[in-house]
This record gives structure tokens, C-alpha cells and sequence, in this order.
């Protein structure tokens, strides 16, 4: 058993290792690429210097420009960096949900925590024409928090309806989220017909996108990231015997109601996060962690960290593509991720009922 155990080890930190290295390889390139290319050596000095602090880095940058150095440290890295917590976070949680909800199809969003974001940064965008506000009120820096704040109180309203006797089972989850998902769908259509002029700043929004990202919004996303991934990782056997049903759970001491609300507490704080600075980018929680089942098998123990590592990975690809496939023409990263992960999803309900 223990020859078995070291065996099945070894894939996972490989692949683990070679999801790094294409990782890292993958944010130096995306630095590289937009409506500016820039030499890959000059992007690698920016990095280098920004880590490391080189002194040969700063000389050879002089060389090259400041326009370069601000474009790389102003505009890319941030963006690719939004994009690969958010990734990450999407990833790990769709890898939460589908073990405790216990249902493939699963994903952050199932439990309605997008629409509650979206509802929210609606009303953040429409707010000023309707209201005059204070100036610390008004613009774009305020549309992240209403979105984080509407994605809680989504999440609250859903396992407030799920909850029977401080238990909440997950197909009464599932279905809590239709319900409060098409309710709020139904809320931000309604915005959308009063919205006038502010039409496409909804609609761009709901798409979602990291266009004007920021190392502030970096800086928000990465301790939850990092503290939500933690937490969820300590659970990850839970994770493992409770995916055998809830009767086998308890019977080997598993405290079910306790942990499956604890965890569904914080994987859908990581995805109101991630949500409120992106805005709805769907199915990357949906497909990572197939993917990553298919490489790597059920054990949560290697899934949710590789589930981190590819979703960083597809959506700063992702990314990557949706700013500069079109030109000077940017496509919401949310209309690519579709793209690709559609396809999978129709795969994915094919093979689960179709049996």
C-alpha cells in the first residue's frame, strides 16, 4: 500500500511542476504581446527587477525606454496577475463545489454567487444616474465593492432558503441557487432596460474582463486567495470521505453539516472575490477540475492545488487571447472562456445522463 501511495505521488508532482513551468512561461509571454510588442528580453529584465531588484536590470532598461518599463509594470503584469488569482481561485473552488455538492456540474456558480455579484456591480454602475452621490462614492472603484457585497448576500439568501434545521443538503443547495439566480437574473434584465447610456458598461461587465486592472486589485485578491486555498486544503480528506456519501461520512466521523457549511462558506467568499474584480467569467470552475480529475484521479489532496495551478494557467491564456485575437478590438475574456468551455459542458452532461 505504501509502494501504491508513493507511485500515485509522483504523477502529481510532476504534472504539478509542469503546470508551474508553463504557468511562469505563460505570464512572461502574455507580457509581451498586445497593441506594444515588446522583446521578450526587455519583459524579462522588468520581471527580474521587479522580484529581484537586479542592478543590471535597471541599466538595461534605461536602454530601452521608460515607455516599455511603465507598460510591463503598469499595465501587463498587473492584469496578467489579476487574472491568474482569479483563475485560481474560479479553479480551486469549482473543485470544492462539485466534491460537496456532490453533482459533476457544479461549479462557483451554481450556488447563485455570480448573479448576486452581478446584480451588484449593476446597481454600482447605474446608481450615479439616478442618485447624486458623494465624489468617494462615485466612478469604478466602487463597482468591485457592491459586486463582493451582492455575491454575499446572494450566498446568504441561498443558504438561507437551503437551510432546514442547521442542515443543508446539497440538492437543496443546487436548487436553492436556480431559485436565487433567476431571481436576480431576472433583477439585472430589468436594469438592463433602464439603464440608457450605461447599457454597455452593464452588459461589458457581466461578461467580464480585467481591462484597467491594477496592483490594488492584486493586493485585495491575494491574501483571501491564499488564506481561502489554505483553509480548504486542511480539508481536503473531509473532502475525500465525504464524496462516498454523507451516511459513510458520518460513520467514519465526519462532521458533515459542519464542514460541508464551513467550506461552502469560504469557497464561495474566494469566488465573490474573484467575481468582484473580473466580473462573471464562467466554466473555468467547471472545467479545471475535470481535467485535472481525468489526469490525476478523485483525491482533493492533489486536485485542488493542481485545479490553482491550471486555472491561473487557462485564464491568463485565456486572457491573453481575448486582447489580442481581435486587433486593437478587445473581446471579454467571459465570451472566450464560453467559447472553450461550452463545448466541454455539453461533453460533461452527454457522459453523466446520457449513460
Amino acid at each position: 500500500m505504501k509502494d501504491l501511495s508513493q507511485q500515485r505521488r509522483i504523477p502529481a508532482l510532476f504534472y504539478c511542476l509542469m503546470l508551474m513551468l508553463l504557468l511562469f512561461m505563460t505570464v512572461v509571454g502574455a507580457a509581451t504581446v498586445g497593441a506594444a510588442r515588446l522583446p521578450l528580453a526587455s519583459v524579462w529584465q522588468v520581471i527580474v527587477d521587479l522580484f529581484w531588484g537586479s542592478t543590471d536590470a535597471v541599466e538595461t532598461l534605461d536602454s530601452v525606454g521608460a515607455a516599455a518599463r511603465m507598460i510591463v509594470l503598469e499595465v501587463r503584469l498587473p492584469r496578467i496577475f489579476t487574472a491568474l488569482l482569479v483563475g485560481a481561485a474560479l479553479g480551486v473552488a469549482g473543485a470544492v463545489f462539485q466534491g460537496l455538492l456532490l453533482n459533476p456540474l457544479a461549479d462557483p456558480f451554481t450556488i447563485g454567487v455570480s448573479a448576486g455579484a452581478a446584480f451588484g456591480a449593476t446597481i454600482a454602475i447605474l446608481l450615479p444616474t439616478f442618485l447624486v452621490l458623494p465624489v468617494f462614492l462615485s466612478g469604478v472603484a466602487i463597482v468591485p465593492w457592491f459586486a463582493f457585497v451582492g455575491a454575499l448576500l446572494s450566498l446568504a439568501l441561498v443558504y438561507f432558503i437551503a437551510n432546514n434545521r442547521g442542515r443543508v443538503m446539497p440538492e437543496s443547495m443546487i436548487l436553492a441557487g436556480v431559485i436565487v439566480a433567476s431571481f436576480l437574473s431576472a433583477l439585472i434584465s430589468f436594469c438592463k432596460t433602464i439603464a440608457g447610456e450605461k447599457l454597455v458598461s452593464v452588459v461589458f461587465w457581466i461578461m467580464g474582463g480585467f481591462s484597467g486592472a491594477l496592483w490594488s486589485q492584486v493586493l485585495l485578491l491575494l491574501p483571501y486567495c491564499v488564506i481561502c486555498m489554505l483553509i480548504l486544503q486542511a480539508h481536503a480528506g473531509d473532502l475525500n470521505i465525504m464524496a462516498m456519501g454523507d451516511t459513510t461520512a458520518l460513520q467514519l466521523g465526519v462532521e458533515v453539516h459542519k464542514i460541508r457549511r464551513r467550506l461552502l462558506l469560504v469557497a464561495a467568499l474566494m469566488t465573490a472575490v474573484a467575481v468582484s474584480v473580473s466580473g462573471v467569467i464562467g466554466f473555468v470552475g467547471l472545467v479545471v477540475p475535470h481535467i485535472n480529475r481525468i489526469l490525476l484521479g478523485p483525491d482533493h489532496r492533489r486536485l485542488l492545488p493542481a485545479s490553482g495551478l491550471l486555472g491561473g494557467l487557462v485564464l491568463v491564456a485565456a486572457d491573453t487571447l481575448a486582447r489580442t485575437v481581435a486587433g486593437a478590438t478587445e473581446i471579454p475574456v467571459g465570451v472566450v472562456t464560453a467559447l472553450l468551455g461550452a463545448p466541454f459542458f455539453c461533453v460533461i452532461f452527454k457522459k453523466k445522463f446520457h449513460q
